[in-house]
């Protein structure tokens, strides 16, 4: 009897956690497992604000999947994917085509510009390994050019973060943290650098507990950062921002932190999608796939008490992985009725650079060193998950 094709394409959380449970779900002759990825390491999303703001080796941040993963049960090919044959149970990848029998659909984000024009071009809005090496390269060439211009520019030591989301307060919580030590080593006066957080949104942190956004907004401000809220972004230029009220701030850096989208392989592939995101079956298939999952950035869950969509999350892209791997097992072996996906929110940590975090975990609200205490622990949770103690050791934070 032919063995089925497992492919799972992306090695972001969602995926990872997927090969891992289905190589300990299912024996070595019952199914062929292909990973397909385009580095041949895995690396955490969620730290990633951290090396860009030059606190934390980008190394840390990333382990090589030979490493993680056990290649005698899992085949893994380093590629990029260019386009999935549905109908044909084919993936087309730059180097070569794979058939499959079951297919998890992993591939992770990209940044959303919302149609503002210039992000691309002017903006650094990757939030990969290489592109947070970019970033603090950048950060630091703006510091060490300052003195030697004889012009002294503002906009060299102006720094723009676009989105007062998860992402643009933990990293200007970083950069604001490591400012002092930048000014010291560069020789410049601490009142000549400016930080803006600008959001579009009436609030930062939209659908956060309204006193934990006060408490991160005083105490970012207390480190130099300005906020502009309710303040949409027209465009990004070669020399900074104009917003939709006409102003323009110059900076000679602006990060995106707005959001992000589903891959562009998801419509380009032919799927009903929403921002390269497919609204899934209970079961986490594709509405009409009986063989493709969707899970992390890419699948679109509706929370039904508050009829919005569950954010893209790690706790949820790996979440999403164990009733994955469950219903694949579940299908091989003839079952009728698979395992429906429910999110368990254990709770929502934000990092502010230092031993500053705010979170909730439960119903209970967390601040200063014992939220960013429970952030570390919640880092450690998930290389546990993936590796053991082992990985925990090796990668896993000092949560003291």
């Amino acid at each position: 009897m032919k063995k089925p094709n497992i492919v799972i394409l992306g090695a972001g959380y969602g995926g990872m956690i997927t090969a891992t449970r289905l190589t300990k779900q299912l024996g070595h002759n019952e199914a062929n497992i292909t990973l397909v990825n385009k580095h041949d390491y895995h690396y955490q999303t969620t730290w990633l604000h951290e090396p860009a703001a030059g606190t934390l080796s980008p190394e840390r941040t990333r382990m090589e999947i030979k490493n993680v993963l056990d290649l005698n049960k899992i085949n893994f090919i380093k590629d990029s994917v260019v386009e999935i044959k549905r109908e044909d149970k084919k993936v087309i990848l730059e180097n070569s085509v794979i058939d499959f029998d079951y297919l998890v659909v992993g591939l992770g984000s990209e940044a959303e510009t919302f149609g503002v024009p210039g992000v691309h071009e002017h903006a650094f809005s990757k939030w990969t390994v290489n592109g947070a090496r970019e970033v603090k390269d950048h950060i630091e060439y703006m510091f060490a050019k300052y003195n030697n211009t004889e012009d002294k520019r503002d906009e060299l030591l102006t720094f723009i973060v676009a989105g007062a989301g998860f992402t643009g307060i933990e990293f200007i919580g970083e950069l604001s943290e490591r400012l002092p030590e930048l000014c010291s080593h560069y020789d410049i006066p601490r009142e000549k650098v400016k930080m803006y957080v600008i959001e579009a949104a009436p609030t930062a942190l939209p659908g956060f507990d309204p006193e934990l956004v006060e408490y991160a907004m005083n105490l970012l401000e207390s480190r130099g950062v300005e906020f502009k809220i309710n303040c949409p972004i027209k465009e990004v230029t070669e020399t900074g921002v104009t917003l939709a009220s006409g102003d323009e701030i110059k900076a000679e850096t602006v990060v995106w932190a707005t959001g992000v989208r589903g891959s562009s392989i998801i419509e380009k592939s032919g799927f009903e999608a929403m921002r390269g995101r497919i609204k899934v079956n209970p079961d986490l298939r594709a509405p009409g796939h009986e063989d493709i999952f969707i899970i992390g950035d890419c699948a679109l869950l509706i929370n039904e008490e508050i009829n919005r969509p569950y954010p893209p999350t790690a706790q949820i892209a790996m979440q999403m992985a164990e009733v994955c791997a469950e219903n694949i097992k579940l299908l091989m072996k003839g079952g009728a009725s698979l395992k429906t996906f429910t999110p368990d929110i254990k709770g929502t940590v934000a990092s502010l650079g230092g031993k500053e975090a705010i979170g909730v975990v439960g119903t209970r609200k967390l601040f200063g060193a014992q939220a960013n205490f429970m952030k570390k622990m919640i880092d450690n949770r998930y290389l546990f998950l993936l590796g053991g103690p082992a990985l925990v050791l090796k990668k896993g934070k000092n949560p003291l």
